[in-house]
């Protein structure tokens, strides 16, 4: 169990029960891990839970506010029915990559085949029934802000940020290694792409190259995932052979 879940705890409880979270509620000082310059790192639940059997691992670049508060309300909603450790399995499974982002993401996994190299009906299910199949992480494992808005990778550069650095490079590595079997690692965006090449050069997994980001913000998604889908289903299908 997180030791600093066990921390948080007590404070998620004085959250309301009674209403939709606004950013006032978690991004304040309770909850707040680290801050450098204009960098603020918040506690979110949702990324504790390692599923250390899954065949594939779906990685972004940090949770943003929607992921880190349908996690918060799904610890709430649950506290009075779930164990601790139940409670951040849940947290995980409602959060991740929550919204119109997971909808994209499911219609990319299943044009690029994964849900036929998996034997399953969709890759929707991978968020439901199959959920056994998949971890989802960030390279940056807890919620950053940058001027309070959603960090994106680009300013400042991972690289700029003693704390970021800490995170990409020592901790996300030491999560991906809790992974047993040859996983298929599917980064969300050139940027973590690129950042996650860097790490499992000599891994036992398989990176998944050229895989764009689901956000409803990256304009240039569909075209992106048109150019790259070829490529992707090749090295899919090698994966799982």
């Amino acid at each position: 169990m997180s030791e600093l879940f066990n921390q948080f705890l007590p404070k998620i409880k004085n959250l309301p029960c009674d209403r939709i979270l606004n950013k006032s509620d978690i991004l304040n000082e309770a909850f707040l891990l680290q801050e450098e310059k204009k960098l603020k790192m918040y506690y979110s639940p949702h990324n504790e839970y390692v599923n250390t059997a899954a065949k594939i691992v779906i990685v972004g670049i940090t949770p943003g506010w929607q992921q880190t508060k349908t996690a918060y309300e799904s610890v709430i909603n649950n506290l009075s029915y779930l164990s601790n450790a139940d409670l951040l399995r849940k947290a995980k499974i409602a959060a991740s990559f929550s919204g119109t982002m997971r909808n994209n993401l499911i219609q990319m996994l299943d044009e690029s085949g994964v849900a036929d190299v998996l034997n399953i009906n969709h890759a929707s299910t991978l968020f439901s029934t199959n959920r056994d199949i998949i971890h989802t992480t960030s390279i940056i494992k807890y919620p950053v802000f940058y001027k309070d808005k959603n960090y994106t990778g680009h300013q400042p550069k991972i690289d700029q940020s003693e704390v970021l650095k800490h995170y990409v490079y020592t901790v996300f590595p030491e999560e991906l290694n809790l992974i047993c079997d040859k996983a298929l690692v599917i980064p969300l965006g050139k940027s973590v792409e690129n950042t996650i090449r860097s790490i499992i050069y000599d891994s036992k997994h398989t990176l998944l190259p050229g895989f764009p980001h689901p956000s409803g913000a990256n304009g240039h998604r569909k075209k992106q995932f048109i150019d790259q889908k070829e490529q992707l289903i090749s090295t899919i299908k090698n994966w799982a052979d």
